[in-house]
């Protein structure tokens, strides 16, 4: 079966987190750029989620360490602020999600809001859906639930956010009820909300309520019936349940929305399945 995620949040509608207090692992990109920022988590052995970091260009990592440079001798405020929003972006660009997080938090100090705060969490929440431990998981999950409850605190009705707070609870496995009792209030607000619909989806498929995640999906694809992964899991499914000429039918169909090889040999390797 084509993996299912290790944090269950789709990419295509829109996927930090170290303690303040942690001590820092320093980052080198490469060598350079070596950011010390305090509660700094990043894997400097490129060991996680290395498929999904991109390789920083020489260029990237001169602009990313003469930026450093300047934060650090940076004495205005405003000055300091606008600095972290570059590296943030900098960060951002080469996939040093914790980092970004960390940087876009500084902004967020300087500059409270709903906005700002989501900025962070994003970035955070990024890298939290990559991490490689139990510890790690736990730490950047706390990092973004604590900034994540900071945006619904300035708007309650910012899904988004309550959506990602969710899959926090639910991966870190230590309030799981709490993930979905909040992705349910996320479809009750909006039932055709696509991040919560594949979400709930794939907590069906993990607890073997392929039924259910039938429902889940086929609703998702009405929404969106370009939805890669909601049309892959939705076939999956109705596999599951015995309706096997129905999933074939939604693979090969689903063979149409993506060429990544992957992917392609995924389905290939369900139908054969299901001859």
């Amino acid at each position: 079966m084509f993996a299912l995620p290790k944090v269950i949040i789709d990419k295509e509608t829109g996927a930090a987190l170290s303690g303040a207090t942690a001590t820092a692992n320093r980052d080198k990109a490469a060598g350079e750029a070596t950011d010390e920022h305090e509660g700094h988590l990043h894997n400097s052995d490129g060991s996680e989620a290395s498929a999904a970091h991109t390789k920083a260009s020489p260029e990237a990592l001169g602009k990313l360490k003469s930026l450093l440079a300047d934060y650090r001798k940076a004495g205005d405020d405003a000055n300091k602020v606008k600095l972290a929003e570059q590296i943030a972006a900098q960060y951002t660009a080469i996939a040093k999600f914790d980092s970004a997080g960390y940087y876009y938090e500084q902004v967020a100090a300087a500059r409270p809001g709903e906005k700002n705060y989501q900025k962070a969490a994003d970035q955070y929440f990024e890298a939290f859906s990559f991490a490689a431990t139990e510890e790690r998981t736990k730490e950047l999950g706390q990092k973004a639930q604590g900034l994540y409850n900071k945006v619904l605190q300035n708007n309650p009705a910012n899904l988004d956010a309550k959506t990602n707070l969710a899959m926090t609870y639910i991966a870190a496995g230590e309030q799981p009820m709490q993930g979905i009792q909040l992705l349910r209030e996320v479809i009750t607000t909006n039932p055709n909300n696509e991040k919560a619909l594949f979400n709930l989806g794939i907590l069906s498929i993990q607890s073997g309520q392929y039924d259910k995640a039938v429902e889940r999906f086929q609703h998702l694809v009405e929404v969106n019936p370009k939805h890669v992964q909601g049309n892959f899991y939705l076939a999956v499914s109705l596999a599951e349940i015995g309706k096997k000429e129905e999933a074939r039918q939604v693979f090969t169909a689903a063979k149409k929305l993506d060429d990544n090889p992957e992917y392609q040999s995924s389905i290939d390797t369900e139908l054969e399945k299901l001859k």
